[in-house]
């Protein structure tokens, strides 16, 4: 009776084992696969803050650009109405002040005519709409190295010790950016007994059998000299054949400096020059080195005055004085070009093209032209006179 109980005893420890493993062996597997799906749940949380990150800042970035250029628009615009303010004011203060008028032309008959006023010394002004330089002189002397002496019956009267009198033909300001800042007062003068020079060429361009132009021919041409193209071509040909001399007197209402001055006259004339070869020549770069080195100089304070000069061979002259009516004792010459293809593309800057130094020069210089044509040829400087 002893011997079955005593083996019944490990028949149930040998039939209890095998039961134990499968259970261990479940917890195991279970315990693992809920480790994998908690680490699967983690990564995809975290992709999913990475995603919104990313998403947030670049809206935020993008927000950032526009504010900033909606700011810069915004600071540009209110920085206009201030100038804009200001240069009302002081037109007003002008006007108040003093007896010089603000606009440059005034209209007669449906023609437009230079104002000529007369300042306290008797001499003859043009007023520019412009508090700081109000006005430019009608007529300057200018006295240059090498000056020639024309064969015309007035040059007596127009040419003294004080050099050759020049004419002004149109005046006005030279900005820049977008929002318009002012930066110089250009005025286009011609030498007075060269007028007659100019007129004919003009009238005969539009009829070759008049000595004055009607109207209806005075709108042909200035239809042509606004005209890109053709106003390139028509300045082109006056500044290589007709023989002219000229000046632009350059006058800053702000101060500035020399190399300023200098990198705007030689982008532009880089410009042009880079759009034929044929500039493209030693004697043409030695010309633009000597022009740059006029200028290696400081400061150009306001109201001083810069005048760029060319002859009938078309040598430039490069002068610099303290500015006024009675300044020809005080400029200094900087120096001169002979190349005359330098003075040439410098003065296309100012007269035509696509992109001018100063649009309201030009149209002012145009409107200066008219005035010349509208006459007889060869009583304009009678007239002066």
């Amino acid at each position: 009776m002893l011997r079955p109980s005593r083996l019944a005893r490990p028949l149930a420890r040998v039939s209890g084992r095998p039961s134990a493993v499968p259970t261990a062996s479940r917890a195991r597997l279970s315990q693992r696969a809920s480790t994998r799906a908690t680490h699967d749940l983690d990564l995809n949380r975290l992709n999913n803050k990475r995603r919104d990150y990313e998403k947030n800042r670049t809206a935020f970035l993008a927000a950032g650009a526009v504010a900033g250029i909606i700011s810069f628009v915004y600071t540009a615009w209110k920085l206009k109405k201030a100038l804009d303010a200001q240069s009302a004011k002081e037109k007003m203060a002008v006007r108040c002040d003093a007896p010089i008028p603000t606009e440059a032309f005034k209209t007669e008959a449906g023609e437009k005519r230079k104002v000529v006023l007369h300042d306290e010394q008797g001499r003859e002004i043009v007023p520019t709409g412009y508090s700081v330089v109000p006005a430019f002189p009608r007529t300057m002397d200018l006295d240059l190295p090498g000056g020639s002496t024309a064969d015309q019956p007035v040059a007596a009267s127009l040419s003294d010790s004080a050099g050759v009198e020049y004419t002004l033909v149109g005046l006005g300001m030279r900005t820049v950016t977008f929002i318009g800042i002012q930066v110089y007062l250009v005025g286009f003068y011609v030498a007075t007994q060269d007028i007659e020079r100019l007129q004919r060429y003009l009238v005969k361009k539009i009829n070759p059998l008049a000595t004055t132009l009607i109207p209806s021919e005075k709108e042909a041409l200035r239809r042509a000299l606004r005209d890109a193209a053709e106003g390139e071509r028509t300045w082109d040909s006056i500044l290589r054949e007709a023989g002219c001399r000229t000046a632009f007197r350059i006058v800053p209402v702000r101060d500035t400096d020399f190399h300023h001055l200098r990198d705007g006259f030689v982008r532009a004339v880089q410009a042009r020059s880079g759009r034929d070869k044929t500039y493209n020549d030693e004697a043409f770069g030695a010309a633009m080195k000597d022009f740059k080195n006029f200028f290696n100089r400081g400061q150009v304070p306001k109201k001083k005055e810069l005048l760029l000069s060319r002859d009938a061979r078309g040598t430039l002259a490069v002068l610099y004085g303290e500015g006024g009516h009675e300044q020809q004792a005080g400029r200094t010459l900087m120096g001169t070009i002979s190349d005359e293809r330098l003075s040439r593309l410098l003065w296309l800057n100012y007269l035509a093209g696509n992109r001018v130094a100063s649009e309201g020069a030009r149209d002012n210089i145009i409107e200066g032209i008219m005035e010349f044509v509208e006459r007889p040829v060869g009583t304009v400087a009678a007239q002066i006179l």
